[in-house]
Parts: structure tokens; C-alpha cells; sequence
């Protein structure tokens, strides 16, 4: 079975309570179970994973590598940006890695220096880019 790594990064615990008129009403725990049905669906396990401190987003990227994961999805948030540890820890791990993000920062004059990790990224498209990215990664493990 595919097993798969999704990350919510610093600041996603907030999701819902604040600036929902750019990320919408859904909450962290909103995006969990979206996430799981579809990967349920899917037949491919998640492990989800939230952490507002950047060495343990780290850690379980290695963690992940260690126990043979097949991908991860990382919604960076705010590690967006000044964070070149985790980019660099995005590229030692032995899967590939799928930004996403719920909006679009482009939009709003942002960018982000995990995406040149990565091997895509998604903007724009809600929680459904969470489904893009189970299926891009199923794809690419098959």
C-alpha cells in the first residue's frame, strides 16, 4: 500500500478562525478528514502531521525517509519563506514531495522557496489540491 506523508505547516491550526475570506471556514481538523476519505478511497495510507516548529517538521520528513514512505504532500504555510533548512531536508529525503496550498500566494504577491524542492506544486484549488496531490503521488509510485 502507497504510504503517504502529509505535513501542515506553521500556522494551519489556525485555519478557519482567521483570514477566511483568503483560506475559506475549513478547519485543520476540516482538512484531516477530507484527506482521509479520499486517500481511503484511494487505497493509499496517510500518516498527517502538524507541527508550528520547523526541526520537527524536519524530523519527520527524515522519520518518513526512514520508515520508506512513498511520498509527501507539505502545505508549508508559514514556512512559506526564510525556512532553507526544511527545503534542504525536502530534498535529501528518497520520496517525492507535492506543495499545496489552498489558495493561491502568487495572487497576494507571495512565492515560496520549499517549491524549488519539490517535484510539483498546487495552488488555488481549496482542499481539492489535497486530492490532486494523493493522486499525483499515487501516480508517480505505480
Amino acid at each position: 500500500m502507497t504510504k503517504v506523508l502529509v505535513v501542515h505547516g506553521a500556522g494551519i491550526n489556525m485555519r478557519g478562525k482567521f483570514q477566511v475570506e483568503i483560506f475559506g471556514t475549513a478547519t485543520m481538523d476540516d482538512y484531516t478528514k477530507q484527506i482521509n476519505e479520499y486517500a481511503s478511497g484511494l487505497g493509499v495510507e496517510v500518516e498527517i502531521f502538524h507541527s508550528n516548529i520547523e526541526g520537527e517538521v524536519i524530523n519527520k520528513f527524515y522519520e518518513a525517509h526512514e520508515e520508506g514512505f512513498d511520498g509527501a504532500i507539505i502545505n508549508p504555510a508559514g514556512y512559506s519563506s526564510g525556512h532553507p533548512a526544511l527545503a534542504a531536508a525536502i530534498t535529501q529525503v528518497s520520496f517525492p514531495t507535492i506543495e499545496v496550498h489552498i489558495s493561491n500566494p502568487a495572487a497576494r504577491g507571495g512565492s515560496s522557496e520549499i517549491a524549488p524542492a519539490c517535484k510539483g506544486v498546487i495552488t488555488g484549488f481549496g482542499l481539492f489540491g489535497y486530492n490532486i496531490a494523493l493522486k499525483g503521488i499515487l501516480d508517480m509510485s505505480s
